[in-house]
């Protein structure tokens, strides 16, 4: 136990380049049971995006020819502000398949599920054929994907395992300061897009992919997977039982990973593009 956390204070103090996969791999095998949680101090942040900010996010989407961000101004609810916040924890990273087995083998709740015939009704852009390789069978993660973020979870189900763990969802507001720091960067590691530290729709694996694979995008506070993989739930609601979503996910372009970005999906989603991760309060 003393060398994993060795290993975890070597790679969150090292610069980008200081921390190796293979490092970074030792800390997610050591860590199997429970996700461990950095901290984020109390104080300030830059919340949100300016002009220049958001046309920079359009000219990066329509470079790959995507021009629906501009057509429906998916970037305009972003407004910039200072905002100040009490110091927390949070997951290191997303809570895993595996995370999730612990959980559900522990409590009995459900595993994460959804049927074709709810999937449909959802009016969502993936087949129910996309759907398949996500789902568990006999209450058991899909086969070598224990590593992998969860999803198919709602946002009710992510709340329940949080507090199973004596955590909660993280809000809005600390998601987006955990992810970018105080600075308002438009991603974790930076101003400046970088396929290579994310998991988007840009270089692929076009899936869902271990955790932990991108250490050099990690945030200010060294938390991993923040942009890109899987959007994750927060605690900050929206009108019609929706939920605030942030991070974009492995299927997403530049645009929608930038950790201003975010939009609202409701609470009963379960989706192939969405997981979580926990926070708490600091003690």
């Amino acid at each position: 136990m003393k060398s994993f956390y060795l290993i975890l204070a070597t790679c969150l103090a090292a610069p980008l380049v200081g921390c190796s996969h293979q490092s970074m791999q030792k800390i997610i095998s050591a860590n199997t049971h429970q996700t461990t949680m950095a901290l984020v101090p109390a104080g300030p942040f830059v919340q949100g995006s300016d002009r220049q900010e958001r046309e920079y996010a359009y000219r990066l989407d329509e470079a790959r020819g995507s021009h629906a961000a501009r057509q429906y101004q998916w970037f305009e609810n972003e407004s910039r502000q200072t905002v100040t916040l009490p110091a927390f924890l949070i997951d290191l990273l997303p809570v895993t398949q595996y995370n999730y087995l612990q959980f559900v083998q522990a409590t009995g709740y459900p595993p994460p599920r959804v049927t074709e015939k709810v999937w449909k009704g959802f009016g969502l852009a993936h087949s129910y054929d996309e759907v398949r390789r996500f789902l568990w069978q006999k209450n058991k993660p899909p086969h070598q994907r224990e590593q992998h973020p969860v999803v198919l979870v709602s946002h009710q189900d992510a709340e329940a395992y949080c507090l199973w763990l004596g955590k909660r969802l993280p809000t809005a507001a600390e998601w987006e300061k955990a992810a970018r720091g105080t600075e308002g960067r438009y991603f974790p590691w930076g101003d400046q897009f970088d396929a290579r530290y994310l998991n988007s729709q840009d270089k692929g694996p076009y899936d869902t992919e271990p955790v932990g694979q991108h250490p050099e995008g990690k945030s200010p506070y060294g938390v991993l997977d923040m942009a890109g993989q899987v959007f994750e739930w927060t605690a900050t609601p929206c009108p019609d039982d929706r939920f605030v979503v942030k991070g974009g996910s492995w299927d997403d372009f530049p645009g929608v990973t930038r950790s201003a970005a975010w939009h609202c999906r409701p609470a009963a989603l379960r989706h192939i593009l969405i997981g979580f991760r926990c926070a708490k309060e600091a003690t």
